[in-house]
């Protein structure tokens, strides 16, 4: 089998490919215009004929660039009469409480553009009042007259009985069938009313976006006689079919970064690391997340634009921090003359002012050539030269003047605060989740991540980093060991050993139901399916769940002793204690069905032996750590012809064609058996 994974970020697009048995890889820079110009290019580079593909894996930003952007369809949202401001009401915790500039989330959807149809459902899901089908015929008409591109659809209860929902899309559908229309039912089947509005408002705003960017790209491959699948990564840290990206674009909004932790998570379990920190710097982002015994965490729920003012999903997300501080972050002053970077970025065009494309903002790779830890020469393999000069234009033009500082002290003090903010999304992975990290290792890639691995490191006392293979385009890697995963959720509310044994089983029943026609409809064999439950338990008066694998209903209706123990112990171990004389209720129940890939090329080569090129000769330059005015005599090394075991002790730069690794004074980096770089960090 051939397949490719493709990664699209705000800078570089990645590809990394199984072709006849072999890796290949390459790097370009991405088409912010039109992204697929970007993969055409990347499978040119790496010497790809789509027409002897089986398989493209595709991640992209586009869904979470689409909100933070705030440039989605013109999008109305459809109520219960009586609830239109659900959605903008919101919740009514502050979570930062001493923020004298907090907002609430504006919503994406605004106030006059949302509407109530007279209908509604219990809790149960029994009907109150009857849907007014002459309401709907008529908003229908008043849509079309506001130029509506898609609808979202979010009616109370809606979980617990979709019936009014879905008689609600037939109708919009038939009045326009071109209208994106997006029902809450079909995202998400659980409780939370604004969370829910959210997650569908969500889906309905980047919809039209992301389904028309999926068909160009979908035709581009098909035009050039693509046989194979298209398959997308979503942020639940699996992949599914093209057509249900289109359904349900808000499935990938993290479907990018999401792809490297993955491969981390392979890479860590391969090498025995129990605990380690996936470290992934870009051009335009740095994300961190926690990884144990080779699966990093999934959160229910994900706030896209930070927590505090961003917008809700309730969907299974890989657990992700991220922070706008990647290569190409801007560097700015403020008005009192103290030196930020981000969250503004470059991005690939016209990116930093090393690439010499007019830009004049210096940025995190401007400072990094500045320094010394970026050879211009070598940049990306050679294929691009870096214009040192105009990075020092940059500073001096920027930063020089209003901070009175040179143009190394400005470009080290770029540096230091981005690792700074970095060093912050590592410890929320880490210490906020009661990890010390002197007991993790961290796995750093993208094509800044190991240039700045070791300085994060050393800040919060993580005492190895390990730099893989190809790191530069490790989440395209990382798209090649994903399998495909789909996740479905009832609400099931009542005390353990008061449940209806035949709701219970008609729960099960309906879950299994949804998760073979999915299967199904995404051409997966019946018996490669792997059916996986689990109940959202807590104890009685608390608000949030812990999720619990069961077997099968009975657990529920039967003896639940295991499962209480189960809870139990988990409860402990998350917050220290577990108060095991409470009465203990379950909310919702979930299905996860998995598919393993076929193929496992791609995992082999993780951890194949190591083969190196032709000796290549050390260079030496001058490089600054962290004294602007003392730069040190750093040895600089070719990463692909350095043998299994070669020691190399800082200072120094191992160079390779898409990153570059930093090792600082006292730290010692090993080639692994199958070329993995493991650095033993000198904590201080």
């Amino acid at each position: 089998m051939n397949i490719v994974g493709v990664d699209i970020g705000g800078t570089f697009t990645d590809l990394v490919g199984c072709v006849d048995g072999r890796i290949v890889t390459s790097k370009t820079s991405t088409v912010p215009a039109d992204p697929t110009r970007g993969i055409a290019e990347s499978l040119r580079l790496a010497d790809c004929d789509v027409r002897a593909l089986s398989e493209l894996l595709h991640g992209s930003t586009i869904a979470i660039n689409t909100v933070l952007e705030r440039k989605g369809a013109r999008t109305a949202l459809i109520t219960t009469r009586g609830f239109r401001d659900t959605y903008a009401i919101g919740r009514g915790n502050r979570i930062e409480a001493f923020n004298l500039f907090f907002h609430r989330p504006k919503p994406l959807i605004p106030r006059e553009l949302t509407f109530e149809i007279t209908e509604r459902m219990n809790a149960k899901g029994e009907v109150l009042t009857a849907l007014e089908d002459a309401e709907v015929q008529a908003l229908a008409t008043t849509l079309a007259k506001e130029g509506i591109e898609s609808v979202a659809v979010c009616f109370l209860h809606a979980y617990a009985n979709p019936i009014h929902e879905r008689r609600v899309g037939d109708m919009l559908r038939a009045a326009n069938p071109k209208l994106f229309v997006t029902l809450s039912h079909e995202i998400v089947r659980e409780y939370r009313e604004y969370e829910r509005t959210s997650t569908t408002a969500l889906n309905a705003f980047v919809g039209p976006t992301v389904q028309a960017y999926l068909g160009r790209l979908e035709s581009h491959l098909r035009d050039g006689v693509f046989p194979g699948k298209l398959n997308i990564m979503r942020s639940n840290g699996g992949v599914m079919s093209v057509r249900l990206a289109q359904e349900q674009p808000v499935s990938m909004m993290e479907s990018g970064p999401v792809a490297g932790i993955i491969g981390a998570g392979r890479l860590a379990a391969l090498m025995g690391i129990e605990r380690c920190i996936g470290f992934d710097m870009g051009g335009t982002t740095a994300k961190a997340s926690l990884i144990t015994r080779g699966v990093p965490a999934i959160e229910d729920g994900y706030t896209i634009g930070g927590e505090a003012s961003g917008q809700p999903m309730q969907l299974p997300v890989v657990d992700i921090v991220e922070i706008g501080a990647g290569g190409g972050s801007i560097a700015w002053c403020d008005p009192t003359g103290g030196i930020h970077v981000g969250p503004k970025s470059a991005g690939a065009d016209p990116g930093p002012a090393a690439y010499g494309k007019g830009s004049t903002d210096p940025v995190v790779t401007d400072a990094n050539l500045v320094l010394g830890r970026i050879n211009a020469g070598r940049f990306l393999n050679g294929a691009m030269k870096l214009d040192v000069r105009a990075s020092e234009r940059a500073m001096e033009q920027k930063l020089c003047g209003p901070t009175r500082l040179g143009i190394k002290e400005a470009a080290l003090g770029i540096v230091q605060i981005a690792d700074a903010a970095m060093s912050l999304a590592v410890r929320a992975v880490s210490v906020k989740k009661g990890v010390d990290p002197r007991d993790t290792a961290m796995i750093a890639f993208g094509g800044a991540g190991p240039l700045h691995a070791v300085a994060i490191a050393r800040e919060i006392f993580i005492p190895k980093v390990i730099v893989p293979k190809v790191p530069g385009t490790f989440s395209a890697l990382g798209m090649l060991m994903a399998s495909w995963r789909q996740d479905f959720v009832r609400t099931l509310y009542g005390l353990l050993g008061s449940l209806d044994a035949r709701g219970v089983e008609a729960v099960f029943a309906e879950l299994a139901e949804a998760g073979r026609a999915q299967a199904l409809r995404d051409g997966i064999a019946p018996d490669t399916a792997d059916f996986a439950y689990l109940a959202d338990l807590r104890y009685v008066g608390q608000e949030h769940t812990i999720a619990i694998p069961v077997k099968d209903a009975s657990l529920l209706t039967g003896d639940f002793s295991s499962l209480r123990a189960a809870f139990d112990t988990e409860h402990d171990q998350r917050y220290g204690q577990a108060a095991t004389e409470e009465r203990l209720e379950i909310v919702k129940v979930r299905l996860v069905v998995t598919a393993a890939r076929a193929d496992t090329l791609a995992e082999q080569w993780l951890s194949e032996p190591w083969k190196p090129e032709a000796p290549v000769e050390d260079q030496w330059r001058e490089v600054i750590y962290t004294d602007a005015a003392k730069p040190l005599r750093t040895r600089i090394v070719w990463r692909p012809s350095l043998a299994v075991g070669a020691r190399v002790e800082g200072p120094a730069m191992i160079e390779e064609p898409n990153a570059t690794t930093l090792i600082h004074a006292g730290d010692v980096a090993t080639v692994s058996d199958a070329g993995h770089l493991v650095i033993d960090v000198k904590l201080s």
